[in-house]
């Protein structure tokens, strides 16, 4: 029998952006906005992409460099409170690997003119993952790209 290690990891990432709630929350919660910033690093492409943003849906992202290895994001949506609060499990693997399993919590304030985002994760990750660490750094990434797609898109978008 194969052995599996496990890590577990929890980390909070906290940001600001200079947007809405309402408008924070559709970039998580519509299809377009969210494919603004939900990819990975330059030069890779969005092989798919659907997203059924409902209590009880689902949505699946597959991304990764051309020709090269997919990294495939399954979530199901657990509770969603309209511009406060996202509730998500999903799983991550590497073309058919499955590399972690986390419960996911995004919670949205109004902060002046703005929003704070505070972003939960609990994570299981196995032997073939980045772990806990390369995990948050990835989500930091991700919420880098999701400032800069506030910025850029038409404040109605």
């Amino acid at each position: 029998m194969t052995q599996r290690n496990v890590t577990h990891g929890t980390f909070c990432i906290e940001r600001r952006f200079d947007a809405a709630p309402a408008r924070v929350f559709k970039a998580f919660s519509d299809i377009k906005a969210k494919q603004q910033w939900f990819n990975g690093p330059p030069g890779w492409v969005r092989n798919h992409h659907e997203l059924d943003f409902r209590v009880g849906g689902q949505e699946i992202s597959d991304v990764g460099p051309p020709g090269g290895m997919h990294h495939i994001f399954q979530a199901r949506y657990w509770d969603i409170v309209p511009n406060e609060r996202i509730v998500f499990s999903y799983d991550m693997q590497m073309d058919r690997t499955r590399i972690s399993v986390s419960l996911t919590t995004v919670e949205l304030r109004p902060d002046g003119g703005g929003t704070r985002l505070c972003f939960t994760e609990q994570g299981v990750f196995f032997a073939d993952s980045d772990g806990p660490d390369g995990r948050e750094e990835g989500t930091k990434f991700l919420l880098d790209a999701l400032a800069v797609s506030l910025t850029e898109a038409p404040a109605d978008a």
